[in-house]
């Protein structure tokens, strides 16, 4: 039996922390080229794009495969150029880590032939799945956006940060963009109760700040922007803001970065099962990320249309292979459906082949850079096409077809 009463803590990191850096650069390049290939008239569903970044002292290092409408030459220097827009929109204009002044190495080079050959449609075979391997979906009703109160509430305080930050308001100007946050949430009868703990370490900009500058200038600044965002009552609240003092040297200057080291955060803060694969950096023939996309609004819509106030949904693939595996469903114990049901449903009103999810959730655009900080669920779809996932426009059809 589940426990009903019970502490949960999940984190997040700004835009600004060295591995967030990393998924920002990765998924403009993403971006990139599917605007040049437009531009180009190559088809978006040919774009392929499997794009790791390094980020250290004054230094990025881009590799992948990669197939684009865009000459050698010309696509280093567009990818230099995104990486230093990326680097500039973070905030990053610091001596050890500077837009401007960063060393920019792009070696990506053309995707495998023998992974294409699995990937790519030819004669009677369809469009196969990237990779091997399995992905989850997630959706609870703890807040509004069926998701993880913990993690939730962990982003929204540095998206709030952040934005005040950038505006240089609210006291924000003295920070840096790198910053890290942690909500402990109690919980009583399986429901969230209360906000016990948060512990928040962010980058300051003025070197000269002792230990008790931190408690007098930035724990006052930093408590007010946290304080709104809690909708949870918060009762005795335990404050820890840079329990460690002076935090000046920050981003990639103080602790290299990488791609995919923060799929936990991307996710559901540790309330649901990951299947381990990381998300930015690549195209949506990578299921690793799309299949972890439909999984998500598979289960959402699930909870949005009543069927259970909880639900896990899992997704197998094999590489080169276009339908899953398998299609797993776990309702906790708050369904109204039978999961099996679910199981046999799901693929009926959802093609889960990666042509299928490609197309229904429209991913072949230019729409992964918003993603890379602050969490690929849980956020509000864009009429960009952003976040399609987020929809719960199968509420319906899910409805009609176990009646």
């Amino acid at each position: 039996m589940a426990r009903s009463s019970y502490l949960f803590t999940s984190e997040s990191v700004s835009e600004g922390h060295p591995d967030k850096v990393c998924d920002r650069i990765s998924d403009e390049v993403v971006d990139l080229f599917f605007r040049e290939a437009a531009k180009s008239g190559m088809d978006a569903a040919q774009v392929r794009v499997a794009c790791e970044t390094l980020a250290t002292t004054n230094r990025v290092v881009i590799a992948g495969e990669v197939r684009t409408s865009l000459s050698d030459k010309a696509m280093k220097s567009k990818v230099k150029s995104a990486a230093r827009k990326a680097i500039k929109a973070i905030g990053y204009e610091q001596d050890g880590f500077h837009w401007k002044t960063a060393k920019i190495d792009v070696l990506l080079h053309p995707q495998s032939a023998h992974i294409a050959q699995g990937v790519d449609a030819s004669g009677n075979k369809d469009e196969g799945a990237g990779d091997q391997g399995i992905m989850f979906g997630y959706a609870c009703r703890e807040t509004p956006e069926l998701m993880p109160a913990p993690l939730y509430f962990s982003h929204k305080i540095l998206e709030v940060l952040a934005g005040y930050r950038k505006a240089g308001t609210h006291g924000c100007a003295v920070l840096g963009p790198d910053a890290k946050s942690q909500v402990t949430v109690r919980y009583e009868e399986g429901k969230p109760a209360a906000v016990t703990s948060i512990v928040l370490s962010t980058q300051h900009l003025d070197a000269s700040l002792t230990s008790d500058d931190i408690r007098t200038i930035v724990e006052p600044v930093v408590r007010a922007v946290i304080e709104p965002v809690l909708p949870i009552e918060a009762q005795d609240k335990d404050w820890h803001v840079n329990p460690t003092g002076a935090f000046v040297i920050g981003g990639p200057d103080g602790d290299a970065g990488l791609t995919g080291r923060k799929i936990i955060v991307d996710t559901y803060g540790g309330a649901a099962p990951h299947g381990g694969g990381a998300f930015s950096g690549k195209d949506p023939t990578k299921v690793d990320r799309s299949a972890a996309y439909a999984a998500r609004y598979l289960a959402k819509n699930v909870v949005a249309a009543g069927l259970a106030d909880r639900c896990t949904i899992q997704l197998a693939y094999a590489i080169g292979v276009a339908k899953p595996l398998s299609v797993y469903v776990d309702l906790h114990g708050t369904g109204k459906v039978d999961e099996a049901k679910l199981e046999a449903v799901l693929p009926e009103v959802m093609d889960l082949t990666p042509r299928g999810i490609r197309t229904h959730l429209n991913l072949a655009k230019p729409i992964y850079a918003k993603t890379a900080a602050y969490g690929h669920f849980g956020r509000k779809a864009g009429r960009d096409g952003s976040f399609s996932w987020e929809k719960t426009d199968l509420a319906g059809a899910l409805k009609k077809a176990v009646a």
